[in-house]
């Protein structure tokens, strides 16, 4: 049912019960007006209350009551309030409780006292309805705006491991393709002149892929099982990461500087991919030039600076790559609370540093 077809209902009810005990013409006639203004109260709540006021004041005075019995009276007033109350029309109720003052005044036997504690009544019942719609419409409002959020929220979420899967792969695969490459490249130019060095370059080659093999194998457990373990990072994996380059054929060195015991795990991450990404830039814009790692831990920092000489040759995989690898470098040493910069040096050369401070409760991003 339609609202306006259960306001036009209601406005018939109110005037059958206006026309019920009318004993004549005229209480008939004012009770119908009074019970049919019912189908209006809800649109225009303010002109109806002022509507059954005056139908008050124009009947009662007269010794006629609208609708021909107290309780008829008695029943459409408190509608009338109840409509106002609902409409959250004060006048209204002042409007009905004066005119309901004024008739009590100039007709005892015709209007008692009681119309006034009626009106009062469905006034307090119209505006307790009316604040409870009030309620709901809130409630169902912010339930609405949490679900948009909680639907917000998990596309955010969607993106954000996106992002990290691929950050991930990137640290992962482009270490390893990197050198693969370049010994490849090295061990085809030196096959027919020294068969060990393609040896040891195809050794190289089988090292990097085992442990991109080995990466990818902990990334892949760890989206499958949040809750699966992974080996716990400590600077050590940085020594490892400098012998395998080193054995390769980099020319890289590695200083440790400073107290570096009790890192969190999360910041001894974020060293490791610095060193990483350094490393892989070194070989991919300057290959065959020397590479400088310095770990250094300070009072409340750990501080990882990798720089490179400038490129001895030509740069065979300059525009390589997927220019990600800084970008998402940033975010991950941001997330621990540090900064990165990366820049040329005066000799033509490239330094990649962070600084990581150790009073940052991190998280690993």
């Amino acid at each position: 049912m339609t609202a306006r077809r259960a306001h036009v209902l209601i406005g018939v009810g109110g005037a059958a019960v206006g026309a019920l005990w009318a004993g004549g013409l005229e209480p008939a006639v004012a009770g119908i007006v009074l019970g049919g203004a019912l189908a209006t109260s809800f649109r225009y709540p303010l002109a109806t209350s002022l509507l059954a006021a005056a139908v008050l004041l124009a009947t009662v005075p007269r010794g006629t009551i609208p609708g021909g019995d107290s309780f008829a009276a008695y029943a459409l007033v408190a509608a009338h309030a109840f409509s106002a109350g609902r409409a959250g029309v004060l006048v209204g109720l002042v409007a009905l409780l004066g005119a309901s003052v004024v008739c009590t005044i100039l007709s005892y036997e015709s209007l008692e006292a009681g119309v006034l504690f009626i009106a009062l009544g469905g006034w307090a019942a119209g505006r307790a309805l009316r604040e409870r719609e009030q309620v709901a419409a809130q409630l169902a409002e912010r339930a609405r705006e949490l679900e948009q959020e909680h639907d917000a929220h998990v596309r955010l979420s969607v993106r954000y491991e996106r992002a990290r899967v691929a950050s991930e792969l990137h640290d992962i695969v482009a270490h390893a393709i990197t050198v693969m490459v370049v010994q490849a490249d090295a061990g085809r130019r030196m096959a027919a002149h020294d068969p060990q060095f393609t040896v040891d370059a195809f050794e190289a080659i089988a090292g990097a892929a085992h442990q991109a093999e080995e990466e990818m194998g902990r990334l892949v457990a760890l989206l499958a099982d949040e809750a699966a373990i992974g080996r716990v990072p400590d600077l050590a994996l940085i020594e490892e990461l400098v012998a395998r380059s080193a054995a390769g054929g980099l020319d890289v060195t590695l200083r440790l500087e400073g107290e570096r015991d009790g890192l969190p795990a999360a910041l001894v991450r974020a060293a490791c991919r610095v060193v990483q990404e350094g490393m892989t830039n070194a070989l991919r814009y300057a290959a065959g030039a020397a590479v400088s790692v310095v770990v250094r831990g300070e009072d409340a920092a750990l501080v990882v600076e990798v720089a490179n000489a400038p490129a001895v040759a030509a740069v065979a995989l300059a525009g390589s790559g997927t220019r990600t690898g800084l970008r998402g470098l940033r975010e991950l040493v941001g997330a621990c609370g540090g900064t990165l910069d990366a820049g040329p040096l005066p000799d033509g050369g490239w330094l990649l540093s962070a600084r990581l401070p150790l009073s940052v409760a991190t998280a690993t991003p």
